[in-house]
Formats: structure tokens, sequence, C-alpha cells
């Protein structure tokens, strides 16, 4: 006879603690240091998808906490572009974030981040030029400024980044070793659909005539880096990828090699690692990829310092780690 299971409540998930003041956030971060615990950061602008649950689940293997900050940055947007269309779903990231065991939330007011009188920018060089600033020049400004008020508020161990925003990690690396910053970034890498579209919080922008085409953004940028791989002249491939990227409907911003440390341009692959970046607009979305390139394709870079671990390239994780984390 078999035994009938009983009813059972299904088990409660915690809900993250939320904070909105400095205060707040102060009282709990003092409350897990006198009970010897460690704590990891995940810097998001909110809208979050399974590409940023998965910087969580990698924070949670790095420290005994990890909070989330959702901020929608108006320092990093120019008047032109979608500061008030940003997607914003904070309920529905809470209920997110609870499945992948965050504890706590940071969901500052701009008014709180940005109180009157703050007259303060940093202004990063260095990695920060090019791509990226050619097109958006108050970008990496309102990031480096952004970041550098997180990294004082939260205090964390380690931070955590996707590779998605491929440039916009090597900035904040750059600006926590510059500026002596007592963190460790670590960069993930992209979570894709299953058609290789990066995760993004802007890819509901597509229409759905847009969304097929999409992908091949992540194509052209592989077939670019066989290319290179293959031998091919590095300036005539990734002009040959930007025409046909044109051709297939993008309004390309750029395509381009670069190191993948220090961002400068490349003439030809050698022994350090490399990476093709391309950002490009699909109708009125603006879609970022990039892709390593090169012996050191299935390698990581090292963190802001340097002592970060990492599980693997063949791991779970590294197949799987995240997209777009700020």
């Amino acid at each position: 006879m078999f035994q009938l299971a009983q009813n059972r409540r299904p088990r409660m998930v915690p809900t993250p603690t939320l904070v909105r003041t400095r205060e707040a956030l102060a009282r709990t971060l003092q409350s897990w240091r006198l009970a010897g615990q460690s704590h990891a950061l995940v810097p998001t602008m909110g809208a979050l998808h399974e590409g940023h649950l998965e910087l969580v689940r990698l924070a949670r293997s790095h420290a005994s906490r990890v909070v989330v900050s959702i901020f929608v940055n108006p320092s990093q947007f120019a008047p032109s572009e979608d500061l008030t269309r940003y997607p914003r779903d904070e309920a529905g990231d809470l209920v997110k974030l609870a499945s992948a065991g965050c504890d706590l939330v940071w969901a500052p007011d701009p008014r709180e981040m940005y109180p009157a009188g703050f007259a303060t920018e940093i202004i990063p060089k260095g990695a920060a030029l090019g791509l990226e600033a050619d097109f958006r020049p108050q970008f990496f400004a309102g990031v480096a400024t952004v970041c550098t008020k997180l990294f004082a508020q939260v205090t964390p161990r380690v931070a955590i980044f996707g590779e998605k925003d491929f440039q916009q990690l090597c900035v904040v690396r750059q600006v926590v070793r510059d500026l002596d910053m007592p963190l460790t970034v670590i960069g993930a890498p992209t979570v894709r659909e299953a058609d290789g579209l990066a995760m993004s919080s802007r890819n509901r922008y597509l229409t759905a005539e847009q969304r097929p085409i999409a992908p091949r953004l992540h194509g052209e940028l592989a077939s670019l880096a066989k290319r290179i791989e293959h031998g091919d002249e590095i300036v005539a491939a990734c002009r040959a990828a930007s025409d046909t990227l044109n051709a297939r409907g993008f309004r390309v911003e750029y395509v381009a090699a670069r190191d993948s440390e220090t961002l400068m341009p490349i003439k030809h692959l050698d022994t350090r690692p490399a990476r093709v970046l391309a950002a490009a607009w699909l109708g009125a979305t603006r879609l970022i990829d990039n892709l390593a390139v090169g012996p050191h394709s299935a390698t990581r870079p090292p963190s802001a310092r340097g002592n970060a671990a990492w599980p693997g390239p063949s791991s779970p994780m590294a197949r799987r780690c995240s997209s777009h984390s700020f």
C-alpha cells in the first residue's frame, strides 16, 4: 500500500530587504560586518533578466551576502537618449532577485544619489576613449561617477559586471585600479538567447519584424572573429563586417577589433587577448555585442586586482554567466 503524500505548503523564498536611504544601507552593512559576513555588489539599472540573475548567483559564490543596486542613472544618459523610456519594473525585479539569492536591494532616488549641491564628476580616459564614447560622449563619466559612489556606499569586497558591456567593464576596472579602491571587479560572460542575441533590457524595444534580424549582429561578429583568427587584415575585415550589417538592415556605429585589456586598436593578433566589438541600431533599438578573438578567446582576462577566482571556461557557470549588469 502506498502512503499518500501529505499536502505541503510551497517553500517561501525570502524577499530581499529593500533600502532607499544611505542611513538604512549603512545599518544593514554594519550588522553584516559585526557578524563577520562579507558582501558582493551587482550594480544594475533594473528591468532584470536572466543575465542579471546569473550575476547575482556568481556574486553569491564570492561572498556571504549579495547587494544588488537598482538605479537608473540619469548622468549617463544624453538628453536625446531613453532615460524616461528605459524600462522599470521594481516589483518584478524583487521577485526575480529573491529566487537568485539576493539579500539586499539598494534602490536610491536620484535625489539620494545626487543631493542638492552635488558637483563632482569622475572623467576617465584610457579605456574610456573611442568606441562608445564617440557616440555617447557623456556615458563613461556618468558610469565612472555613479560606480565610484556605489563602491563607497556599499563597500563590497567584489563587484560583478557583465561582459556584454565590455568597454564599460574595462573602464570600471581601470577606475578601481587607478583610484586604489579596495575591491575586485569580476566580469562574467554574456548570456544569450537560443539564437545568439545577447540578453539586454532594451531587447523588449525590438518589433516582431526586427527580432529575427537582431541575432545577425552576433553572427557577423562571430564570422569576423574567425576571419581575423585566420589571418585576414583586421581593418578591412572590420569594414566588410560593417558593410554586411548595414546591408542587412542595421545602422552601424562601429565594428572594431581591440586589445581586451587596454582597448587600444590592434593591427594583428599576437599573444595578448583581443576582442571584436560592435554597436548598431536596428530601428529605434541600439544593440551592442562583443566576442573574444584569438588564442585567448576561451580564457578569462584578469580582474581589476588580478586575484579573482573563476570556475573555468568549460564550467556551467562560465557557459551561462551574465550579460547586462548596468
